[in-house]
């Protein structure tokens, strides 16, 4: 029997895994559907699960052998409720670690070096690391939280779309343009607000920058909005994480740094590889721990 190790990357949107040997060698990857534990996580443990068993017959390797693996887990939702348990419990790998997305995206941006990280996808988290301590702000879930996030750019630019439809505030293109996809039926977009996650909205946060790029008010007030929480943010993860560096990472990540405070754009860096690539460095790390220093 091989020793596999498992990288899970779970996010509001999707969940990508990879499996390696112990050493951190990535032999195969998957994919599968949103993996946000606080949302459905019922429908983040089958996610997991389907993700980590397409890597193994991506390398082609035998299925069953996930069952034998050591994985490290980032996952949206880990910071509130108590569903962590519950989830570790129901998965199928020997050996589970959790925590959050933001430590593995941390991990894969900066290494083991000191820095900030921000997480700017479905929801938003912003991290740093300062003296091997690693500090958290934000990623509070879609409904209180994630200012800046896709889910509530896109949750917002719905909720102006109906402003408009009343007559209340003045509509623009992005408004008609979610309009017209509804066939300006105010009753349908209720419908679909009322059964939507937060992955469903952040499907319309694109449309805002692709907008505010045209200069059009209604986009350009939303995301100078969503901008300002953004900012605020990396103001308080910087003081903790130094001036030094700081990573965007996320869908929205390369749509972002035209909108932030030059203090903040003068120390952004590329990241050195992705959250995927950080949770296979967990792994790595935590199976050496498991196995007494033996890679």
């Amino acid at each position: 029997m091989a020793d596999f190790i498992i990288g899970i990357d779970g996010g509001g949107t999707s969940c990508r895994a990879a499996i390696a040997d112990p050493r951190g060698t990535i032999l195969g990857r998957g994919k599968s559907g949103a993996s946000n534990i606080l949302t459905d996580p019922n429908a983040a443990i089958q996610n997991i699960t389907e993700a980590a068993e397409a890597a193994f017959r991506d390398a082609r390797l035998p299925v069953d052998e996930v069952r034998n693996a050591t994985a490290f887990l980032g996952l949206a939702g880990t910071n509130v409720g108590n569903l962590t348990q519950y989830v570790r419990e129901r998965l199928p790998f020997r050996h589970t670690d959790i925590d959050s997305d933001g430590l593995i995206a941390l991990q894969g941006a900066i290494g083991d070096a000191d820095g900030s990280v921000a997480i700017l996808g479905t929801g938003t988290i912003f991290m740093a690391r300062k003296a091997g301590k690693v500090h958290y702000i934000g990623g509070w879930g879609f409904t209180i939280g994630d200012l800046g996030g896709g889910a509530r750019l896109g949750h917002a630019l719905l909720q102006e779309a109906l402003l408009a439809h009343d007559g209340i505030h003045p509509g623009s293109a992005v408004t008609d343009a979610v309009l017209n996809e509804f066939r300006h039926d105010p009753t349908a977009m209720v419908e679909f607000a009322r059964h939507s996650k937060p992955g469903d909205f952040g499907r319309y946060a694109p449309l805002v920058f692709q907008y505010a790029d045209k200069e059009d008010p209604g986009a350009l007030a939303l995301l100078g909005a969503a901008a300002r929480a953004v900012n605020e943010a990396l103001d308080a993860i910087t003081r903790i994480g130094g001036h030094e560096r700081l990573c965007l990472l996320g869908g929205l990540a390369p749509l972002y740094p035209a909108w932030l405070e030059p203090r903040h754009r003068k120390i952004l860096i590329e990241p050195q590889a992705d959250a995927l690539t950080g949770a296979v460095a967990l792994a790595a790390k935590r199976y050496r721990e498991r196995s007494g220093g033996a890679a």
